[in-house]
């Protein structure tokens, strides 16, 4: 087991959902699992702010910056968000229940 961290407030910041898609739940099954993270987190944090907020020892952590798209609401265009999402693979025998929350 991954030894206890301290939960700062901190790790709320850097983690902020669970990203669910079709893509994330087939990398569920090669023990990773994808959160949206803030955009201006490193991948030591998101490996610190994981490991502390859900008891598991994380191998590694890779990042994805996905672009806002550009949209029209009645007829006037405005850009989406851009967005970043950090798939994070855990040791082996290790898994997060996303459905359940942060204990």
């Amino acid at each position: 087991m991954a030894k206890k961290q301290e939960i700062d407030a901190r790790h709320y910041d850097v983690i902020l959902a669970p990203h669910i898609t079709e893509k994330a739940t087939l990398l569920s099954e090669n023990n990773a699992v994808v959160f949206k993270v803030a955009n201006d987190a490193t991948k030591p944090q998101i490996k610190e702010a994981v490991e502390a907020l859900f008891d598991v020892k994380v191998t590694g952590v890779n990042t994805i910056v996905q672009k806002g798209k550009t949209k029209r609401w009645k007829g006037k265009p405005y850009k989406r968000s851009d967005m970043k999402k950090a798939v994070v693979t855990l040791a082996e025998g290790q898994s997060i229940d996303i459905t359940e929350g942060v204990s």
